[in-house]
């Protein structure tokens, strides 16, 4: 099943959320490269496609925001006592999935770096861009941020698979 329905999450919302898991994850390994200060095997393998792996997310999390508003009153109903906690939590982590990849551009063109993805010029180098620097100084906090949203987000799933024993992760499996 491709759509979402009330009782699961169909094929596209389940490829959206783990591969990007998948790349979420690889890019929070920059947490290791900024503590060992690139001295080991993920400074130097994984870290230099960072900005195109984040570049790569930027683009799904749009594409992936748009399947979401499509897809809303087809998908899986939240317990009342708790859907707004539930929409609040789901609203942050997009809000973070989202900030992250933008902060990081701002990052780059406030630099004066450019933009390139994938081995592609998509910005060229440029001037120095206070305003976009300042604002991409956020990206760091902004990854913290993310972190804890993500652990409470996996915290939250397992409790309820192995606490309640109900399918709310059965649903994204």
């Amino acid at each position: 099943m491709i759509h979402d329905s009330k009782q699961r999450y169909g094929s596209v919302s389940k490829t959206f959320h783990w591969s990007m898991t998948a790349l979420i994850a690889w890019q929070l390994l920059k947490f290791g490269d900024r503590i060992a200060e690139g001295e080991h095997w993920i400074g130097q393998t994984l870290v230099p496609w960072h900005v195109s792996i984040g570049t790569l997310l930027l683009g799904l999390i749009v594409l992936r925001l748009f399947w979401v508003i499509g897809q809303r009153r087809h998908r899986p109903r939240q317990h009342p006592a708790t859907a707004r906690l539930v929409k609040a939590g789901h609203g942050l982590l997009f809000a973070g999935m989202l900030l992250m990849p933008l902060s990081g551009v701002l990052i780059m063109l406030g630099g004066g770096y450019g933009l390139s993805a994938f081995g592609w010029e998509i910005v060229p180098e440029g001037e120095e861009i206070a305003w976009a620097a300042g604002l991409g100084s956020l990206h760091s906090p902004l990854a913290w941020m993310l972190s804890v949203l993500i652990l409470g987000h996996v915290g939250i799933a397992l409790f309820h698979h192995f606490g309640r024993r109900d399918d709310t992760l059965k649903r994204m499996l």
